[in-house]
């Protein structure tokens, strides 16, 4: 079976958007498996996410209070279609991020992370790939605000794609 992902990270609202942008609601609603990977900032973000997602999967991020901490694991894990994901908000510093995260998740075939608002595709030696969708919401020193979707079908994650979230 085909899973449409949605890959989604530092949302920060209200205090970087008032709203996600009608991009990422669009790809939501098309989605099966919507992941975040913290910092949503407010409840409300969360609880919208939770009701228009098919399914969603989430961790909260360092600018995550209590309410948040509360609902969201700091690392999710979970196998969609014989894909083994792993989730978490940091991984540290880009310089030895695969090395790193390939001793952190043994046993993962993707690490989807977010914090930096930097979109980030790579694979360590040992075939973790790691995804970072960027920000929808705050671009920092990016040309534009991201996200990502992908495809997962029999058991390979691909179309991997960062999306302008202005649509």
């Amino acid at each position: 079976m085909v899973m449409r992902l949605v890959l989604l990270a530092d949302t920060h609202v209200p205090k970087r958007a008032r709203r996600l942008p009608d991009a990422v609601w669009a790809a939501v609603d098309a989605a099966d498996v919507v992941f975040h990977a913290g910092d949503w900032v407010d409840v409300a973000t969360l609880d919208a996410l939770e009701a228009r997602s098919a399914r969603m999967i989430g961790v909260y991020g360092n600018n995550d209070g209590a309410d948040l901490r509360a609902r969201l694991p700091e690392v999710a894990r979970v196998e969609l279609e014989g894909v083994r994901f792993a989730m978490t908000h940091e991984t540290g510093s880009a310089s030895g991020r695969e090395r790193r995260a390939e001793a952190a998740f043994p046993e993962t075939d993707v690490l989807v992370f977010g914090h930096s608002h930097i979109p980030w595709d790579s694979t360590a030696p040992g075939g973790l790939r790691l995804l970072n969708p960027g920000s929808p919401t705050d671009r920092r020193r990016q040309p534009r605000c991201t996200f990502a979707t992908a495809v997962v079908d029999a058991g390979i994650l691909r179309d991997v794609a960062f999306l302008d979230a202005a649509g």
